[in-house]
């Protein structure tokens, strides 16, 4: 059953609309219509070779980015569900906001930003953004998919000061500093508990992390108490799944009742009110807290663990060798990019580099750079 959408939710009544004027759908809503144009992008396809935390090669039932969005736009659509807001857009959101994201997840994106600091830099919620007005080749009338504005604003979660000057209408509530819809701002703590629940589970799974680890930190272990209470010979990986399962749903709800909350209290009634607030869309003091805990026991127990900065480290070598090389010589870029370069070398080399999967970064240093393997 379709549930009314709040009065200061995104609809189509109140909708920016699209860059280039179409024709309405005929058999679904036009926040629909951006979800289905970017389940069929490349770009989509190519998130299943690229890296959460662990790089694709390291096995198979490790997070990648097509997973790990797909997590976010199913939480993000439960939490909208709660808050009468516009699932669809949610979903759109979700799906789309790591599209630019590098190979190597966070390294790569490191080492590509530092490859382009002499030319503007690398955001890559600016690449996902990127991707959705310039880059994809689908359409006969336009570049890119042509989103709505809201999806689009969903997807640029950050954006320097330089850069969004150059944005027009979509940069200015970053100099304005307004907010985006409450939509967008789900979908940004959505990603959130994901990664970080999902983040322990995979950490778990690959032994870089142990559950007495984790029984010091609150966020885990608080649930993992309540689960060995109620299943006391339940252990191994029915025993995670139980704890992590009830994180993220601890979570969910601890933030449908905090931003209720919040929606109350600022007074909340149309979506220019929203724009106008402080964010709205948040967790608990005591949730925030506990999260924090949870972040930074991530921080030096995963992502900085010695076997994950290896692989990154060697991750940022391969985006630094490729980078220098094409620079030098952009003869050795595929067609497509050699033309591009002609307008803007280093931000075309900046496109073919972040658009590769881990895999492809990988084959391709080695044809560059190995003499065994020229193919």
């Amino acid at each position: 059953m379709q549930i009314p959408l709040a009065p200061y939710a995104v609809s189509e009544a109140n909708s920016r609309g699209r860059q280039v004027r179409e024709a309405a759908p005929s058999a679904r809503s036009e926040f629909q219509r951006d979800r289905d144009r970017i389940i069929h992008c490349s770009a989509f396809r190519r998130l299943e070779y690229k890296t959460q935390v662990f790089v694709n090669h390291e096995g198979d039932l490790f997070r990648t980015r097509l997973t790990h969005s797909i997590e976010v736009a199913q939480i993000g659509r439960s939490l909208a569900r709660s808050l009468a807001l516009n699932e669809d857009l949610v979903e759109a959101i979700a799906l789309s906001h790591d599209l630019g994201h590098t190979p190597f997840g966070h390294a790569g994106q490191d080492a590509l930003n530092d490859c382009m600091k002499p030319h503007g830099g690398f955001e890559h919620n600016l690449q996902s953004l990127r991707i959705v007005d310039q880059l994809e080749e689908r359409y006969a009338e336009f570049d890119g998919l042509n989103l709505m504005y809201e999806t689009r604003e969903g997807i640029l979660k950050h954006c320097s000061l330089p850069n969004a000057h150059k944005l027009g209408e979509l940069g200015q509530r970053f100099i304005e500093k307004q907010q985006p819809s409450l939509e967008a701002q789900l979908c940004n703590l959505a990603d959130s508990i994901a990664y970080n629940n999902h983040d322990v589970d995979d950490g778990l799974r690959a032994g870089l992390l142990t559950l007495e680890q984790l029984e010091h930190v609150e966020a885990f272990a608080r649930h993992s108490a309540a689960v060995r209470a109620r299943y006391p010979a339940l252990a191994g990986r029915r025993l995670i799944h139980e704890t992590v399962r009830r994180m993220i749903n601890a979570q969910a709800v601890d933030l449908i009742e905090q931003t209720r909350a919040n929606i109350d209290a600022a007074g909340i009634s149309t979506l220019d009110d929203v724009r106008s607030a402080s964010a709205l869309v948040a967790f608990s003091p005591a949730m925030g807290r506990e999260l924090q805990q949870l972040q930074q026991f991530l921080r030096d127990n995963l992502y900085w663990h010695y076997q994950v900065l290896r692989e990154m480290s060697k991750a940022r070598r391969i985006i630094a060798d490729l980078f220098e090389l094409f620079m030098a010589d952009t003869r050795l870029l595929p067609p497509q990019y050699q033309a591009m370069a002609r307008d803007d070398k280093a931000r075309s080399i900046a496109d073919y580099i972040a658009g590769m999967t881990d895999r492809y970064a990988m084959k391709e240093h080695r044809r560059l750079f190995s003499l065994a393997d020229g193919k």
